[in-house]
């Protein structure tokens, strides 16, 4: 089996407590934990949020979003997130948790919820009264995270079940309106991105995403180029260059097992791979790292 890729655990968000946290609640006042989240990682819980003020800037897989306020947030734990920018005014209401605690009892299961696949948008620009709405339902979730009561998971587990069901149809509206604007170019260059997160660690030749698409490689390669403005082996290697950053961050790993992860022949040709991409080699990444 592969080694595990390593991610936060929704404790490294937490103090220590007795037994591992099983959901959390930040807002402007709290305390942040000082993660390395400007660099590629991976997250062991779900997380929903909404901008409140300021800017900020989360690199999800192969794409890249702007924040601000009214931003609705929703990460899984499926994606490798990165966040490269955030202002000094940059305030939020988010809600972690584990799969285990929302589908305690009977509850739904976060995966269920089309906003926590994959291939979902993480980020939605909310008009002013659904942002409103959602920052007001994440506010008593707010009190009640804070309040001591002899029933705070299970109130905090209903609140929550509530706010899953609320995000659903503001997504798929969403969803829906932005697909119904694109071009058939955008949309396939769209679906090409969804296949290369699904595919890229074996899959590195254009042919098999031609043949998924039901088009010729030439003319996957000239959509893409013309709805992204970059050539879909860029797309590719920067996949797979995506997960070997996240792998390398790992010291338990050596740099053969993270060729060996992502089906490379072996290590020199991982290493070559790497260096003519970044310019450095695996090694001297992981040194800077």
């Amino acid at each position: 089996m592969p080694p595990t890729i390593p991610v936060f655990p929704l404790a490294a968000l937490t103090k220590t407590e007795e037994k591992p946290a099983a959901v959390l609640f930040l807002g402007p006042d709290s305390a942040v934990p000082h993660l390395p989240i400007d660099r590629p990682y991976r997250s062991g819980y779900y997380k929903i949020g909404i901008v409140l003020s300021g800017s900020a800037r989360l690199q999800v897989n192969l794409d890249t979003y702007d924040l601000g306020p009214g931003s609705l947030m929703a990460l899984s734990p499926y994606v490798i997130k990165q966040w490269p920018f955030m202002s000094e005014d940059c305030d939020s209401l988010s809600i972690f948790f584990t799969k285990e605690f929302v589908a305690a009892g009977g509850g739904p299961n976060p995966d269920a919820f089309a906003f926590f696949a994959r291939d979902a948008r993480p980020v939605l620009p909310l008009p002013p009264a659904e942002a409103a709405s959602l920052a007001a339902l994440l506010r008593t979730i707010g009190q009640r995270y804070a309040a001591p009561h002899a029933y705070r998971e299970e109130i905090l587990r209903s609140l929550l079940h509530i706010l899953l069901h609320e995000t659903a149809p503001i997504y798929s509206a969403q969803h829906v309106a932005t697909q119904a604007v694109q071009t058939r170019s955008q949309l396939i260059a769209a679906d090409f991105k969804q296949l290369v997160n699904r595919h890229y660690a074996t899959q590195r030749g254009l042919g098999f995403y031609a043949d998924q698409l039901c088009i010729t490689p030439k003319h996957l390669a000239e959509t893409v180029k013309e709805a992204t403005g970059r050539r879909a082996a860029e797309w590719l290697a920067e996949a797979v260059l995506l997960e070997a950053r996240v792998l390398l961050q790992n010291p338990a790993l050596t740099i053969a097992q993270v060729a060996d992860t992502l089906h490379f022949a072996d290590q020199s040709t991982f290493g070559r791979f790497f260096r003519n991409n970044t310019g450095v080699s695996p090694a001297g990444y992981r040194q800077g790292s």
